[in-house]
């Protein structure tokens, strides 16, 4: 800073350290950023993460298949049922195991209806951090629409375990395929409600639009994807690209925006979500007009995974969901590891946040859609 007059000099100033976090409120969990403010503009932003660490990996090296899926199920816990699919996908490879067409079927289902509660709570709780509250009532009455009927089916509204190697844990109750298609045609006529309370906002297009903006260099460089890579125009989702489950036989509709800022990852998101819904009805109509039959494989008392690796990887809502299992032939694997999407997501932190003012780091933090225990692990 120079002073006024003749002879002032220039005044010695200091950056200032600030620390966001690990307070939970602040930062979708517990994360912590040290950033380093030039005035109210962000110079350095540096993520810290491992303060919900529990050691996954380690733990799953200690456990049979069966109880791994209880472990994988929790690291995001928005996304119970497609983290399970990795590890069961995984060790199917291995076994040279086909599930029976139903059980395919009926995963496929509930990967998007799981995929529309994920999207459902950020585009609920990403207005309230900009400070619109009514969105996330809005978004939580379709939630629960949705949760209603993944309860009846597991049991369980956020940790599923309705997966198992070789199949389901069991067969649809009755009528249940008739309450998800009402289910998914109440919640697909009241999308357009969120839309139009959010999207075309003033406000919220004044706090997003050139906010945060992610280049797709970063995206390559970081490993970024999901619904962040592909707001920046990176045209890539697993279900198309490298599809597994019932997706070959599905129209995956990949959404991208070009603008790589807040509003488009929001845009993105809400779109995604349409795209599920009509995916989740594809998936219906399918299993109606399978004939009745088995919905998983019988396994040994003991499954023992044959000696050998390979890489699951699925679209997960976050991003790309990776599991590298190594097996020597126990009823344990060797070892399991775990590629999670929002610890890469988070990283480009470092690159986004700099530049910006402090006021916008809350846009830009919600916008990334991260579970920090996905981060962590």
């Amino acid at each position: 800073m120079v002073g006024i007059g003749a002879g002032a000099k220039e005044l010695a100033t200091e950056d200032m350290i600030l620390n966001i976090g690990p307070q939970h409120p602040s930062t979708h969990g517990v994360l912590r950023l040290r950033l380093t403010l030039d005035g109210e503009r962000i110079a350095t932003a540096e993520p810290i993460i491992g303060y919900m660490h529990r050691g996954a990996e380690k733990l799953f090296e200690v456990r049979d298949y069966r109880q791994i899926i209880m472990l994988a199920n929790r690291h995001d816990w928005l996304s119970g049922f497609a983290n399970e699919l990795g590890v069961v996908i995984a060790a199917e490879r291995l076994l040279g195991m086909e599930p029976p067409v139903r059980a395919v079927w009926a995963r496929t289902l509930l990967a998007e209806l799981n995929r529309v509660l994920n999207h459902l709570m950020f585009l609920g709780s990403y207005p309230l951090e900009l400070g619109a509250m009514t969105p996330l009532f809005y978004a939580f009455n379709e939630r629960e629409r949705v949760q209603a009927v993944m309860e009846e089916i597991s049991g369980g509204r956020m940790h599923y375990m309705f997966n198992r190697v070789g199949g389901l844990k069991e067969d649809l109750p009755l009528g249940w395929l008739d309450r998800v298609s009402e289910t998914v045609a109440e919640t697909r006529r009241r999308v357009p409600d969120i839309e139009n309370l959010i999207l075309h906002n003033e406000i919220f297009i004044a706090r997003t639009k050139g906010v945060g903006v992610l280049t797709r260099e970063q995206i390559m460089q970081y490993g970024v994807s999901g619904p962040i890579a592909r707001a920046s125009g990176v045209d890539f989702d697993l279900r198309r690209d490298d599809p597994y489950l019932a997706y070959p036989e599905l129209p995956v509709t990949v959404v991208t925006r070009d603008a790589g800022d807040c509003h488009a990852r929001f845009a993105v998101l809400l779109d995604q979500l349409k795209v599920s819904l009509d995916l989740a009805d594809a998936c219906v109509e399918r299993l109606r007009s399978l004939p009745p039959g088995p919905i998983n494989q019988r396994l040994p008392k003991v499954l023992k995974v044959p000696e050998g690796h390979t890489y699951a990887w699925t679209e997960n809502p976050l991003g790309i969901n990776g599991y590298y299992l190594v097996s020597k032939g126990d009823k344990t694997p060797w070892r399991l590891k775990l590629r999670s999407a929002s610890y890469s997501n988070v990283q480009v932190l470092r690159e986004m946040l700099p530049g910006h003012l402090v006021a916008d780091m809350v846009a830009i933090l919600g916008s990334m859609f991260f579970v920090v225990g996905d981060i962590d692990r």
